[in-house]
Formats: C-alpha cells, structure tokens, sequence
C-alpha cells in the first residue's frame, strides 16, 4: 500500500513537470479546460494581457489547485487549507475597490505578483510583467462578471496623518467600538469569541488574522495596504467594508493602533507605543507569554 501511494505522488509531480503547456492532465471527470475569450484583455500600466497566451501558463503553473475550470476544485484542492481561489465565483479579498465590485487588472496583477501570506499561494514574482498581465487576461475569461460587469474605480486614500501617541490611543477605541475583537480579540491573537464560528461565502472555516504572530498582510504589507482593507472589507469572507461608518482618519488612527499588536514586527508604531505606561504593561505581558523554553543556545 505504502509503495502504491509513493507511486501515486511521484507519477502526479511526474505531470506537473512534464505536462506540455495548454494541456491540463486527468481531466476525464471534469468539463472541458476553459477556452480564452479573445475579447477580454487585460491593461496592467504599458503591458496589455491577452488570454490565449495566459492559457498556457495557466495550464503550466495555476490548473493543480485551481481547477480546470477555475472554480477551485484541482487535484491539490482537497489538501489546502484555506481552499483554492474559485474564479468562476468573480469574488476576490484583495482590492482597491469598493466591496461588491470587481478588483482592477493591478488588483490581479499585485495579487499573483505579492502571493498570500498564511495560504498555499505564493509568490508568481518570478514570471515576467508580461506573464503575469497574459494570467490576468485569462483568470478574467473563467467568469461571466468580467462580460458584465466593469471594474470597481479605486477608492482615494488621503495621506497618512503624522504618528503620535494620541493616534493610537484614538485607534484603540476604534477597535473597541467597532467590535473588532469579537473576532480578532482583544489582543488581536484571532481568538475572538466569534472566531471559531466564521465562515466564509463557501461555508468554508475562516480564521480572523492574528496580528500578534504577523508581520505582513494577506493583501500587502504597508500601512495603506492595512488602511484599503478597512474601508473596502474582503469580500467573500466576514470581513465588511467600514467605509460607511468610520472617517478616514478614524482608519488612519486604527492602522496605528493595530501595528502595535504586531508584537513581532518592528514597526515606528510599537516603538512609540512602547514609550507609554500602557505600551510598557502590554508588551511586557507579551514577552512572558511568548518566552521559548530550551535554553536558547544555538545547536
């Protein structure tokens, strides 16, 4: 038995490896692979995307955990956790735009360049822009939202206002009030008391982002990054949009209050915090929590 399921592996890497471009292997038991819409490209600053030639790639690097079909269900799928992006839905986390509308071809582009931190998805950095743009086009072909439906305009992000103590402290009682520990909890650990009840909108497990153990974001790394997420939410999961109901500064203030629960993470905002009475209880109370054991000398 043990020697049959080694086989098995090593004849599915075998395909991976070997299989021509364009052509997606064991597809007996699903529909037919996706077919480009010659009509849809995609415009990613001076490089123009074209699906016919976002299809082999697709078929060369996306197709084991993504589908045939684009809908999530490659061979890979089943052994991820979380599932697979499923493109026929046209419902994407990661976007400058407003909640229910489509990402830009940036949004795609930044997604397949940046990868997704805490998923299986990593980083396509290694492909040229042209690539990415062409897997972009593609991607666009697999659901009829980009035959209807325009792209969502980007939302303006104001400048950054200056970091004080003050900010924080504002931003905390954001945090408070806008109930963001019932899922993030109170130490943005992700153990809120909702936590374990979320999913997402595929009934799937969703874990709020523990702030306390990153140092990067699922949709980018920068404080404007953190500040789009709030005011255009993630959608397809628990996350909502708060554009409606905080003022940017209120975002701006929250921003420096979480990288300061980025108690890993050597931000301008936790070395400030860590001036106050408050700040110096807080962490202090993290480094207990988090002392290793061993005796902490090097092998």
């Amino acid at each position: 038995m043990r020697i049959t399921k080694f086989k098995g592996i090593f004849v599915s890497l075998v395909a991976v490896l070997i299989l021509p471009a364009g052509l997606p292997a064991q597809q007996s038991d699903q529909a037919p692979a996706a077919k480009p819409n010659p009509h849809i490209e995609a415009h990613v600053g001076d490089v123009t995307g074209h699906p016919d030639a976002g299809s082999d790639l697709y078929y060369r690097y996306c197709w084991g955990c993504h589908g045939a079909r684009g809908n999530g269900d490659g061979e890979n799928a089943p052994y991820l956790n979380p599932t697979p992006r499923n493109f026929v839905a046209g419902i994407f986390k990661c976007r400058s735009t407003p909640t229910g509308t489509l990402p830009t071809d940036d949004d795609l582009y930044h997604s397949i360049e940046r990868g997704f931190y805490t998923t299986t998805m990593p980083s396509w950095i290694t492909l040229t822009a042209q690539n990415r743009a062409d897997l972009v086009a593609f991607i666009k072909t697999f659901s009829a939202r980009w035959a209807t439906d325009k792209a969502g305009e980007p939302i303006q992000i104001p400048p950054e206002p200056k970091l004080t103590v003050e900010s924080i402290k504002r931003g905390k009682e954001v945090f408070q009030k806008m109930e963001c520990w019932k899922c993030h909890g109170q130490e943005g650990r992700g153990d809120g008391p909702s936590a374990a009840t979320l999913t997402d909108s595929f009934d799937q497990p969703i874990r709020p982002y523990d702030f306390a153990q990153g140092t990067r974001f699922k949709c980018g790394t920068t404080n404007q990054d953190l500040y789009k997420i709030f005011m255009t939410g993630l959608d397809g999961t628990p996350m909502p949009s708060f554009a409606s109901v905080i003022k940017p500064e209120e975002a701006w203030d929250l921003v420096h209050y979480l990288r300061t629960l980025q108690v890993s993470h050597a931000s301008p905002e936790l070395a400030l915090w860590k001036t106050t009475p408050e700040g110096a209880a807080f962490l202090a109370a993290e480094k207990v929590r988090n002392t290793p054991t061993g005796s902490g000398l090097a092998p």
